[in-house]
């Protein structure tokens, strides 16, 4: 049970990762509150639990900032303490493209979720971890923030911001206890991206350049749990890539 006692806040339960993510906390001791926009998606992401005390489902908008603000503060009143900051919701679209043909208005739609969703999750999660003593946060990066990778420039100033707000988290609340981290994923099996990648050929580029296969949800939970976990009390301030080998 390496996070036993634990309580965790993830946003995006109800996704291909953030489900998984829920699934392997609770398996490893973690009580958590799912986020999703999705009532049922949310639910669905903590059908595992043993107790129903163990984890809650919360309806939320991830990129607005009240309603994270509330969230969060209805699961320290449910759990009375946070430990874990997941900001997992995200990702890109099939309308996400070069810089001189993407909408303007998918571009504000990956940075509000992405990156503002980032950006409000630690304004309003972070007093909490510090009123516990210190914990962890594990941001949501991507491969695209490792190495160049066209087609989709939206997503990659999004997740770009959150690399560089992750390592000026991790230096401004480390007196805290606190340390804060972000996984890179590369092109994971979920039903989102498989759906990309039929359609888009640069992501289909990338996929073939996965030297170990393409990434499972489950990957990522493993990283997630050791971040989360006291395992990596020392580590802080990094990008770690779960990406088949694909940034080499």
């Amino acid at each position: 049970m390496r996070l036993n006692g634990k309580i965790a806040f993830i946003t995006g339960a109800g996704g291909g990762i953030g489900r998984e993510v829920c699934a392997r906390f609770l398996k490893e001791g973690a009580r958590v509150a799912a986020v999703d926009i999705d009532a049922t998606a949310a639910s669905e992401a903590i059908a595992s639990r043993e107790r129903p005390d163990d984890a809650i489902a919360i309806v939320c908008d991830a990129g607005d900032s009240p309603a994270i603000q509330a969230a969060i503060t209805q699961t320290v009143a449910h759990f009375g303490s946070l430990n874990v900051l997941c900001p997992f919701a995200g990702g890109s679209t099939k309308s996400d493209g070069p810089v001189t043909e993407a909408a303007e208005e998918e571009f504000w739609r990956t940075i509000r979720l992405d990156l503002f969703g980032t950006f409000i999750a630690g304004k309003y999660g972070i007093p909490h971890l510090i009123a516990s003593g210190g914990g962890s946060v594990i941001n949501m990066a991507s491969m695209v923030t490792l190495t160049a990778v066209t087609g989709r420039d939206c997503y990659t100033a999004a997740k770009g911001g959150i690399v560089t707000l992750t390592r000026s988290m991790a230096a401004q609340y480390a007196s805290h206890g606190i340390r804060v981290n972000a996984i890179a994923p590369g092109v994971t099996r979920t039903a989102r991206v498989m759906s990309i990648i039929s359609e888009n050929e640069s992501a289909r580029r990338a996929a073939d350049k996965h030297l170990l296969g393409l990434v499972e949800p489950s990957d990522i939970a493993a990283m997630a749990v050791f971040l989360a976990s006291d395992e990596a009390r020392t580590i802080t301030g990094r990008v770690h890539a779960v990406d088949s080998g694909f940034s080499l």
